[in-house]
Order: C-alpha cells, then structure tokens, then sequence
C-alpha cells in the first residue's frame, strides 16, 4: 500500500489520520469482526497513560495475523512498531477491519 505510514510512523497526514481514528474506535479487549470477508478475533489494549495501544488479530478459523504497537510519546509523531510484518499490512488491516459486536459500537 503505498504511501501508508513507516516503522518510524511517517505517513502522509491522511492516512495516519485516518488510521489513528479507526484505531481509536476499536473496543479496548476483544471483539469479533470481519477483514477482507473473513472473520477474525481481535484484542486491543491500551495504556492508562494513552502512549502505547497493542493490537492483536488473528484470521479465525485461517492463519493470518495482524500485531502492532503504536507508540505516542513526547517530542515524536506516533510510532508504528509492527510485529514481524509491514507497516502497510497493519494499516490496511486497521482501515478494512469491521466489528461485528455491539460492544464495538458502545465506544465513544
């Protein structure tokens, strides 16, 4: 995907705009959902300090998975650290992923 954001966080405004808002509207825990029509499982947790959200996705039922932190911290934009994967595959993961459960759309 190019032009999504890099290990080190830089991505066009947009896109890491886009991507920090539909990260934002996951649940924090586990919800089940939908990417590229097939259902998965995912767990958010974020930090009571708001610096570090963790991402844990695994296709249900398949083999694929999808496992980041996004790091704030002072005097730096966000920072993408995927885990052994690009960064393109998390964003693109983290703009076409549904949730199926009411619990997502409880989140302000």
């Amino acid at each position: 995907m190019p032009g999504t954001m890099t290990a080190g966080g830089n991505a066009p405004p947009l896109i890491q705009a886009t991507f920090e808002d539909a990260l934002a509207k996951l649940p924090d825990g586990y919800v089940d959902g939908y990417f590229g029509n097939r259902p998965w499982g995912v767990t958010v947790k974020r930090s009571e300090d708001g610096k570090r959200t963790w991402l844990y996705g695994e296709e249900l039922g398949g083999t694929d998975i999808v496992s980041f932190n996004l790091y704030h911290l002072a005097g730096s934009g966000p920072t993408l650290k995927p885990c052994e994967m690009s960064s393109a595959k998390v964003v693109e993961f983290v703009l076409g992923f549904v949730p199926s459960t009411a619990k997502a759309a409880s989140r302000p």
